[in-house]
């Protein structure tokens, strides 16, 4: 079983920044890949930014040049830095995690960070 940890989230002005962190613990045997997903009111789940266990990112377009995605493996930690925010990226945001047991792969989600921005 794994278990992902999310912080970092709050209420910034427009214009500012945060920065999301995940964490990672449990029975991991291999991290394929993590990814940070956000969900606003009456709308389905969404993917922001997603590292792959050989550092290549994929990004939405709506946040490329604004939001970068991180890990640290040591730490089993990936990270969502989020600049130039805009009111519609307020949202909950859910970290997930695409993990090997076995010959098998799971994901995993975060219990949500919530993110607001004010105009």
């Amino acid at each position: 079983q794994v278990q992902l940890v999310e912080s970092g989230g709050g209420l910034v002005q427009a214009g500012g920044s945060l920065r999301l962190s995940c964490a990672a613990s449990g029975s991991i045997f291999r991290i394929n890949a993590m990814g940070w997903y956000r969900q606003a009111p009456g709308k389905q789940r969404e993917l922001d930014a997603a590292i792959t266990s050989d550092g290549s990112t994929n990004y939405a377009d709506s946040v490329k040049g604004r939001f970068t995605i991180s890990r640290d493996n040591a730490k089993n930690t990936v990270y969502l830095q989020m600049n130039s925010l805009k009111p519609s990226d307020t949202a909950v945001y859910y970290c997930n995690a695409n993990v090997g047991a076995g010959s098998s792969w799971y994901d995993y989600w975060g219990q949500g960070t919530r993110v607001t921005v004010s105009s």
